[in-house]
């Protein structure tokens, strides 16, 4: 039972079974949580969704790497969730910009800049799988929020 919630939950309810690109569909099915979330309370409620996220990924997904034997298994794309969220934390309001930072975070989590490929490669298990893409959407983040300090967005 507990290695069917894991797997449930790691591969954010089958997302993570789409046969091209999982981790891109893992990022688009994370949009309907980032705006359930920041609809019922805002900004706090999503950065406290991604903590939540974060904690669990790193526990399904470590068991089912293991179940798997594969350090990081594509089917594997809770990581991708923790990650948009917190990409979107310091995004404005307004679906369009959402897209925008869903696009961005693919590009980092593919990207992995320093020194987010040292998360994957040097933390164990879990950690390493989830870390690295929350890692990438603290980029993101960042972005967004010179952006939005220099008023280039809102």
């Amino acid at each position: 039972m507990r290695q069917r919630i894991a797997r449930a939950l790691a591969t954010w309810f089958g997302a993570g079974y789409v046969p091209i690109a999982p981790g891109t569909a893992g990022s688009v099915a994370a949009l309907p949580l980032y705006f359930l979330l920041r609809a019922a309370g805002g900004v706090w409620l999503v950065a406290a969704g991604a903590v939540v996220v974060t904690v669990v990924g790193i526990w399904s997904s470590s068991l089912v790497a293991g179940e798997l034997g594969v350090s990081d298994p594509q089917i594997v794309v809770i990581d991708e969730v923790a990650g948009v969220l917190v990409a979107l934390l310091t995004c404005p309001n307004d679906w369009r910009y959402a897209l925008a930072g869903l696009v961005a975070f693919r590009v980092f989590d593919t990207l992995k800049p320093w020194p987010v490929h040292l998360l994957e490669s040097e933390l164990p298990g879990g950690y390493g799988i989830v870390l690295d893409d929350v890692g990438a959407g603290a980029y993101v983040a960042a972005i967004f929020a010179v952006l939005r300090a220099g008023g280039i967005i809102p």
